[in-house]
């Protein structure tokens, strides 16, 4: 099999009630140690029904700049549409070892699609407490159906259906953000790749740890992505950096939550703020999350937009191939 799972290595994990040594965080990353312990401030909360259009790219914006993250309520996303995107995936992780491994990401390959573990390279050597699936929703020609898995049998029309509602929810974001930089609401998706767009579709799976207070799920980072936007299951692990403190996301019900990537920072010339984040694990129960990100085409140049960029507001990013870009953020290399 070549790569161990952590979902076998959890399941031997919980009978010795030790997890190896190469999960364990060091003291200044340990969540135990860098959790913030007093009253937890609030993500944004945005209607994103709300008639009042100034209103909205108001909160949007602001939530934007202020924290890079924000949660949006009567999203229009039918809940039962979510509720079956995360059952497909979930009965997706319950299958056989050899069953889900025929998805496995092919060894050397330059995708990110596929089952797998291990992401990106970490400085220690340390590895995160989570397996995944990626695989891009939309649009249907850069879709590889052979990473989509065909057990459970309804798992690709879960996806189809959850990818097509999705596109007015980010549609409505991206022109909420262009209008709240003073630009046409069309400009920022333009410059991501208008209906180049790629929906990448990540399922997160962080099995029970039974040392949750030394390990995390997913390690400090930002998106690559312009916009991630999310649903978790209900057992919570979302942490932001805020304030200089590691702060629990508090989530609602039914909302989904919006990342701001590293290409809106970058097209923005530093304006709206990509979130810093991580994920912790729990112990008594498997934690999942489904984020979608919002990508450039590989081959598309990204940089700060020319309307933001003056004598007294030069580029403070470079311009750059979104694969390029991805390139130096995987392999840890200065952008």
């Amino acid at each position: 099999m070549g790569v161990e799972r952590v979902q076998a290595i959890a399941s031997l994990s919980m009978s010795m009630d030790t997890i190896p040594s190469e999960f364990i965080r060091s003291e200044k990353e340990q969540p135990a140690r860098t959790t913030y312990n007093g009253p937890v401030p609030e993500i944004p909360a945005i209607d994103l029904s709300d008639p009042d259009q100034e209103k909205l790219v108001h909160s949007i914006a602001e939530a934007s700049m202020e924290w890079g993250i924000f949660q949006v309520v009567n999203h229009g996303i039918p809940i039962d549409v979510v509720s079956e995107l995360q059952r497909v995936g979930r009965e997706f992780f319950e299958l056989s070892e050899e069953e889900k491994e025929a998805y496995a990401k092919p060894p050397g390959a330059q995708t990110v699609e596929g089952y797998g573990t291990m992401l990106q390279k970490e400085v220690e050597g340390k590895k995160a407490w989570v397996d995944h699936l990626f695989h891009k929703i939309w649009p249907p020609p850069s879709i590889n159906y052979q990473f989509w898995p065909k057990n459970p049998p309804s798992y690709r029309e879960a996806n189809e259906e959850y990818a097509k509602c999705m596109g007015h929810v980010v549609d409505k974001i991206f022109t909420s953000l262009s209008l709240g930089l003073g630009l046409e609401g069309n400009v920022l998706r333009e410059a991501a790749g208008g209906n180049e767009l790629e929906y990448l579709l990540k399922i997160h799976y962080y099995p029970p740890c039974p040392r949750p207070d030394l390990a995390l799920g997913v390690v400090a980072h930002t998106d690559m992505s312009t916009l991630t936007i999310l649903v978790p299951n209900q057992v919570p692990g979302l942490q932001v950096f805020k304030d200089n403190s590691w702060f629990d996301a508090n989530y609602i019900p039914n909302a989904l939550i919006v990342h701001i990537g590293d290409q809106i920072e970058i097209l923005s010339n530093g304006k709206y703020k990509g979130v810093l984040h991580r994920t912790t694990v729990n112990k008594e129960k498997t934690r999942m999350s489904w984020p979608v990100f919002f990508e450039p085409p590989s081959e598309l140049v990204v940089g700060p937009l020319p309307q933001l960029v003056n004598e007294d507001n030069p580029a403070k990013y470079k311009t750059k191939k979104y694969k390029e870009y991805v390139d130096c953020k995987l392999n840890k290399l200065p952008q």
